[in-house]
């Protein structure tokens, strides 16, 4: 894999940063020029990313929400969502769609479903009281030399 290019970026877990996460994500991505509907599942999959770190991993806290983005010659994005968070217990349940920690009434369960419905791929590392991981990746058709 030749990273051809890269980008970090971190900010507070505060609801209105998912929004900067998003669009600065979909801004760097697009110099692999993919389709508008490839761009919306990167944007919504970094989207759902972000959102579980704000309500899950920091709780009622503000940490540290970091992410990096690597695009490969072979039109590949990689991008690691990762908090400090408090981490999750079962990553295979937590990955179960509907399955949520938080309030029924407030949370649907399926962010992980979403993030692995618009990715090639998701992976998820986490480690209780240490945080946690989120690999999303996505091979777009080539168009262009961009990048």
């Amino acid at each position: 894999m030749t990273v051809r290019n890269e980008m970090n970026l971190s900010f507070e877990s505060r609801s209105c940063n998912e929004s900067f996460a998003r669009s600065a994500v979909g801004a760097f991505v697009a110099q692999l020029d993919p389709t508008i509907g490839e761009l919306n599942d990167i944007r919504t999959a970094v989207s759902e990313a972000v959102t579980n770190c704000v309500v899950h991993a920091y709780r009622d806290t503000i940490g540290l929400i970091r992410i990096n983005v690597k695009l490969t010659a072979d039109h590949t994005v990689i991008i690691r969502i990762r908090d400090n968070g408090v981490g999750i217990e079962d990553v295979h349940q937590a990955m179960e769609p509907l399955y949520t920690t938080a309030s029924s009434e407030e949370r649907a369960g399926l962010g992980f479903a979403v993030m692995q419905s618009f990715a090639d791929s998701v992976t998820v590392r986490s480690k209780p009281q240490k945080g946690t991981t989120v690999t999303l990746r996505k091979t777009f058709a080539r168009r262009t030399n961009h990048v």
